[in-house]
């Protein structure tokens, strides 16, 4: 079996992960959080979201989140941008990274951003190109590439166009989203060999979501495929509000210690990850779902 001796992992909970959270939590702990996420060894970790509070009331005090927290110059500290008014914001707290996202589905798109697809394109190149000017870095997220909720599974070549679109905008990189937690490894394998001969393995990351348990198998195919760079969210948290059905993340936690005993390279500590998913578990006042979660739980209860 050949895989990638390194793995970059992104982590998104403190954005994915805590969107999809009900009970507010506090500023003072978001902020808190994301700190100790800095000292885990992450060299990526997506702070929050500058989205109108009408949609994702969790991540209102985006502003004062991305601020205030003590930043690390090893450490890229990204933030998603819906439109124009989102980019003023994360410029105002000059982030690292914008990150843009649109989705694979007319009928998923329409119900996340309240536009067809090509209606979404122009907005996105504007965000695109006034990033660029202030210096940022961009990413892109495309969601349900292995599936919709509303759709079913998408014509591949509607995801290679969607693709296209956006790196012709001058992304950096595109994340590759499994939103509902719909994909097999069949699938994500065939998947992967088409695409690769579309674009480098460099700029392809990949956003598989636990839902029906398929996220670490999911990744390994990817591995043997050749592909290194995989979004995380601590403790499994996260979901998509305008996904019915979507649940968390693939759990950083549970990938770190798969790729680590597997002897492939993070760069993360693994002690200090679960430090930090016993923290926000806390505040969130409920289990986290992640396996490794779950052993640190029942060893602190032993």
């Amino acid at each position: 079996m050949s895989l990638p001796k390194e793995v970059i992992i992104k982590e998104v909970g403190p954005r994915d992960g805590l969107q999809n959270e009900k009970e507010e939590i506090k500023t003072e702990d978001k902020i808190e959080w994301i700190n100790q996420l800095s000292e885990t060894g992450l060299s990526y970790i997506e702070m929050t979201s500058f989205v109108h509070p009408k949609w994702i009331p969790q991540l209102k005090d985006a502003l004062e989140v991305a601020k205030r927290v003590n930043r690390k110059e090893d450490i890229t500290y990204a933030a998603l941008v819906p439109n124009m008014k989102g980019l003023e914001g994360a410029i105002e707290a000059d982030v690292d990274e914008v990150s843009i996202f649109m989705s694979a589905s007319e009928a998923h798109n329409k119900n996340n951003i309240n536009k067809s697809i090509s209606e979404t394109y122009p907005v996105l190149r504007e965000v695109v190109d006034e990033a660029k000017k202030a210096g940022k870095s961009v990413r892109g997220y495309v969601s349900t590439v292995f599936g919709c909720p509303y759709e079913g599974r998408i014509d591949e070549q509607q995801v290679i166009n969607v693709c296209k679109n956006l790196f012709d905008m001058g992304i950096d990189e595109l994340s590759l989203g499994d939103t509902i937690g719909v994909a097999n490894p069949i699938q994500v394998g065939e998947f992967l060999d088409l695409i690769s001969t579309e674009f480098s393995k460099d700029q392809i990351a990949l956003h598989f979501h636990d839902t029906r348990g398929m996220a670490l198998a999911n990744t390994l195919v990817s591995l043997e495929k050749g592909y290194y760079i995989f979004d995380g969210a601590l403790g499994g948290l996260g979901g998509c509000p305008y996904a019915k059905g979507a649940s968390g993340n693939v759990a950083t936690d549970d990938l770190v210690h798969m790729l680590h005993e597997m002897e492939i390279n993070t760069g993360i500590d693994h002690d200090r990850l679960l430090q930090a998913g016993q923290f926000i578990q806390e505040k969130i006042n409920k289990p986290l779902p992640s396996k490794q979660m779950n052993i640190c739980t029942q060893k602190s209860l032993s």
